[in-house]
């Protein structure tokens, strides 16, 4: 059986993929903080729902403390490490940076070095869209330059990915990196903002549209999200022998086992027709509140997923208003609404 550890799985996308690998027969051992940034009853529900599955096991504790993190590898010897946990959110940043720099760069700093130790046979960590940044081309591919991050929280995740890089070519250690695309789904975090439109309209309250709702986003139902990165577990990368062995859709380094790859629905949706679709499943109009752009932010996202193909054979494909619609099916059934 093989062992998967897994950061974060109290987190939204953390608890999913240990639901999927647990029901594909895997041994997942968890590792969270439960940190108060949102509603920590929901992450309790989430470690309790898995918690039913005997080859499941967690530990609490924070990336920053390397003595606990190090204690729970050393006794589960995993296979395979998957990274998820980070201090999440773009617009958080900028009020608390520092928790970004504890969390995103010393805690992924941990999880790499044991991972070096342990010799795992793969490590895989999330980063973000956000690395691209200022980043104007669409849709965005994973070949191209990521130099203008525009949030200490996107710098933070970009620096992990140049961290992991180099523990690639240092260790021979094999690195997959994936940038999410505007992750959503149920059990999803309380700051995303279908959540936020759902629990605001059910309550008579105003939801804020920013960039006057012209923003795109590559919404990526959080099913879809997981399978990928179950499938990515057994695509590691290899070192290459030269240059002319990578074909130019591929991000693998001349220099190291290590691949960054993007995970999105290929489809870039107006911030507006989300909306639309959130009150078609609520059978409910939104008070709607138009706003300027919010500092940091970007008015596109849009992932080029040919790689994520190329290596898996599976692309995603959950159209928004079917997942909207399951998120909201979930929103009332848990809160009661």
């Amino acid at each position: 059986m093989q062992k998967v550890l897994i950061t974060g799985t109290a987190g939204f996308i953390g608890f999913h993929l240990a639901k999927l690998l647990l029901a594909e027969g895997f041994r997942v051992q968890g590792y969270d903080g439960m940190t108060d940034y949102y509603d920590v009853t929901l992450k309790q529900r989430r470690h309790a729902m898995l918690l039913q599955n005997e080859n499941f096991s967690a530990k609490e504790g924070m990336l920053e403390d390397q003595a606990s993190f190090d204690a729970l590898a050393d006794e589960f010897q995993p296979d395979v490490i998957v990274h998820l946990a980070a201090q999440a959110g773009v617009r958080y940043s900028l009020e608390n940076p520092r928790a970004y720099l504890d969390s995103n760069v010393i805690g992924t700093f941990n999880v790499m070095e044991a991972a070096r130790r342990l010799e795992v046979k793969h490590l895989l960590m999330a980063s973000t869209s956000s690395v691209y940044g200022a980043n104007e081309e669409m849709p965005f591919t994973e070949t191209e330059r990521t130099d203008t991050q525009l949030t200490i929280y996107a710098a933070t995740k970009k620096a992990t990915e140049s961290m992991g890089h180099s523990y690639a070519h240092l260790w021979n250690l094999p690195v997959t990196m994936f940038r999410f695309f505007t992750v959503y789904g149920t059990w999803g975090r309380p700051d995303l903002a279908l959540y936020k439109f759902v629990d605001a309209i059910l309550d008579d309250r105003p939801i804020d549209i920013y960039n006057h709702g012209d923003m795109y986003r590559d919404f990526t139902y959080v099913d879809d999200l997981v399978r990928g990165i179950r499938l990515l577990i057994d695509a590691v990368p290899e070192r290459p022998t030269s240059r002319d062995d990578i074909p130019e859709w591929d991000s693998l380094s001349p220099a190291a086992p290590f691949r960054v790859v993007n995970i999105g629905n290929s489809d870039k949706v107006r911030l507006l027709d989300f909306v639309d679709a959130i009150e078609d499943a609520l059978g409910k109009k939104a008070e709607r509140n138009y706003m300027d752009m919010q500092k940091g932010d970007v008015p596109a996202t849009w992932a080029d997923a040919t790689l994520l193909q190329e290596l898996t054979g599976y692309r995603p494909q959950t159209d928004f208003k079917d997942g909207i619609a399951r998120f909201v099916a979930w929103f009332r059934e848990y809160y009661g609404k």
